[in-house]
């Protein structure tokens, strides 16, 4: 007991002492993503190719028809991204449900992310229509080929542009507006994951491929429960007196220390298997508190857009949503049959 007593006095000297000397091990920076990126890119694009090759029964035509209209979509963003110096960019793809552009950026502004949201879909839709309109004339008539490239590239983008979450369209409606309210913005995601639900069970009826739609609001339900859990440990870290409305570089030794601990008493499953500090020892792991933390930091929006540059914006939005309803074809809705 008598030893006990003089390990636990020792031990908390030395505690005392490391604390107060504010002598913490620098924290680890993070490893450079830039070629990580593009070799994920790649990779998600190879598994994408493979999966959606045997799922559309080995017609490549087809298949590089849609993929083509979907790295056109993403390179719109991606581009966008790349003029306002987003970070980390990179495309990654998701067998057959499509794909994301992906970047960082610590201040996040309405106005480039509205222009960022529109630049995928609206390039596709101008340049369907462009198409559309030349399979008309006798330069290139009868091109089956055009014609439903053309149809699928609007129809495609234009579907991208509906007020659900994770699509642009409820992504701009989100950043718009609901943005500066996290309750109701979570509520707006809940409502996007149950529509997308009821449609993909919809669709599953008529042809049972559709089901895989469900994939969508099964991620879009575990995306709001891991930003729940985010918002509850920024609180408590918050509350702590530590300031995450800074970069990374920014937060000091001691603060990624603390932060490090906070994340491991709440158990949370990145970091669970780490021990905590002291003694102040990196894990082999240590590259997931960094991922954890960076995730953590809160990111600045910049509330840049009035309410006329927001009527603007909400009118070009409209605008491209109804257009391809202003003509004549034939949409191809029998995709969905069985």
């Amino acid at each position: 007991m008598e030893n006990d007593q003089d390990f636990s006095f020792e031990q908390g000297d030395r505690e005392k002492a490391f604390q107060e000397q504010s002598i913490y091990p620098p924290k680890p920076m993070p490893e450079d993503k830039k070629g990580n990126v593009w070799v994920r890119s790649l990779t998600s694009l190879m598994l994408y190719l493979v999966v959606g090759y045997y799922f559309f029964q080995n017609n490549w035509t087809l298949l590089l028809i849609l993929t083509g209209i979907v790295i056109f979509h993403e390179l719109g963003h991606f581009i966008a991204m790349k003029i306002y110096n987003y970070k980390d960019l990179g495309i990654f793809f998701i067998p057959l449900l499509g794909a994301y552009a992906s970047g960082t950026k610590r201040e996040v502004s309405q106005k480039q992310s509205a222009i960022i949201l529109l630049a995928g879909p609206l390039p596709g839709i101008i340049v369907g229509l462009l198409i559309y309109f030349l399979h008309n004339t006798d330069a290139i008539y009868g091109n089956d080929l055009l014609r439903w490239a053309s149809i699928f590239l609007i129809v495609l983008n234009v579907l991208n542009l509906l007020p659900i979450y994770p699509l642009d369209g409820g992504q701009l409606l989100n950043r718009l507006f609901l943005d500066e309210s996290k309750i109701i913005s979570k509520i707006f995601v809940l409502l996007s994951a149950l529509g997308l639900a009821y449609f993909a069970i919809e669709l599953g009826s008529a042809n049972r491929s559709m089901y895989l739609l469900l994939i969508f609001p099964i991620m879009m339900m575990l995306r709001l429960r891991t930003d729940t859990r985010f918002d509850k440990l920024t609180k408590e870290i918050e509350e702590k007196g530590i300031n995450l409305e800074k970069t990374y570089d920014e937060i000091t030794d001691e603060e990624y220390w603390r932060i490090r601990n906070i994340l491991i008493e709440n158990n949370y499953p990145t970091v669970r298997m780490i021990s905590p500090a002291p003694p102040y020892e990196y894990s082999a792991d240590e590259d997931r508190v960094v991922t954890t933390i960076e995730g953590l930091l809160q990111r600045t929006i910049v509330q840049d857009l009035n309410w006329v540059g927001k009527v603007i914006i909400i009118i070009i939005w409209v605008a491209a949503f109804a257009s391809p309803f202003l003509l004549e074809f034939d949409l191809p809705f029998s995709i969905f049959r069985r």
